[in-house]
């Protein structure tokens, strides 16, 4: 049912079912493309669509976190997180807010930005602190230093943040399945740390700085005993004693070589001093 009256300025307007106002003096130009484009078949649904600006996602919780996760595994980060966060901010209170939060943090880990990942995933553990997904938080957060890790002739910082946020990880939840999956990062982190180590060492060993290699490699020992380096640690530090041994004899000779050759000296001077005085006499 249509009406038609006056506007607030006196002009002339058609009023249909959706309560969209529209001058009568666009009416016509309207209705010519309408039957243009339908081929002169159309009805009032068609009419709706044309002036009814549809919404792509129903406001609900459920239907941000739907789009958001289709998004996300499409690869699309930054649309998911834009879902997400519209999620979040418009419904903080609905039980998948929590989920959006997560999702945030995924979508910078997916998207390679650790650092915003990172503190995204803290942000979590401190608001939702007793949250079941609170062991996959925490072994992500290990994931994200593990992740930046460079070679081992390179500072190994990331590392040790790497390896204490799993270390976190396995003494709050030991049963946790991630637990599981921490212990073996803790341990691919220590023959990460082991190999910078011995990388060290051996640069110490080839420059013939002995006992600085040594200190290196027994710490290998000590430290990052099981990690797959133990028979070649031990060969080194083996190798290193007897060079040092080698290093102390020839030192020792060397010394021993020069104090003669200077009781030497002194003998020839004495004999010089006794000839000289017996010339005298």
């Amino acid at each position: 049912m249509k009406a038609f009256g006056p506007d607030r300025k006196g002009k002339k307007f058609i009023l249909d079912e959706t309560g969209i106002l529209v001058k009568l003096k666009y009416a016509g130009v309207i209705l010519v493309v309408l039957l243009i484009c339908t081929g002169c078949s159309f009805n009032m649904a068609t009419i709706k669509s044309f002036f009814v600006k549809s919404d792509p996602v129903r406001s609900t919780p459920e239907g941000l976190y739907s789009r958001g996760t289709a998004e996300y595994q499409n690869g699309s980060y930054k649309k998911a997180r834009e879902y997400y966060t519209r999620l979040k901010e418009e419904y903080p209170l609905h039980n998948l807010a929590i989920m959006a939060e997560l999702g945030i943090a995924d979508s910078f880990y997916s998207d390679k930005e650790y650092g915003e990942a990172e503190l995204a995933y803290r942000d979590f553990t401190s608001l939702y602190p007793t949250n079941e997904n609170i062991p996959y938080v925490l072994y992500q957060t290990g994931m994200c230093h593990y992740v930046q890790i460079g070679a081992i002739d390179r500072d190994q910082t990331e590392t040790l943040k790497a390896r204490r946020e799993f270390e976190r990880l396995m003494a709050r939840y030991p049963q946790s399945k991630f637990s599981i999956l921490a212990e073996k990062m803790v341990r691919e982190c220590k023959l990460k740390l082991a190999e910078h180590e011995f990388y060290i060492g051996n640069f110490y060993f080839k420059n013939k700085k002995y006992n600085a290699a040594l200190k290196r490699f027994e710490g290998i020992a000590r430290d990052y005993a099981g990690v797959g380096l133990d028979l070649k640690v031990e060969a080194y530090i083996a190798e290193t004693k007897e060079r040092l041994a080698k290093e102390e004899q020839e030192q020792k000779l060397k010394e021993e070589k020069e104090k003669a050759k200077a009781a030497k000296k002194k003998e020839k001077e004495k004999n010089k001093v006794k000839e000289k005085e017996a010339e005298n006499s």
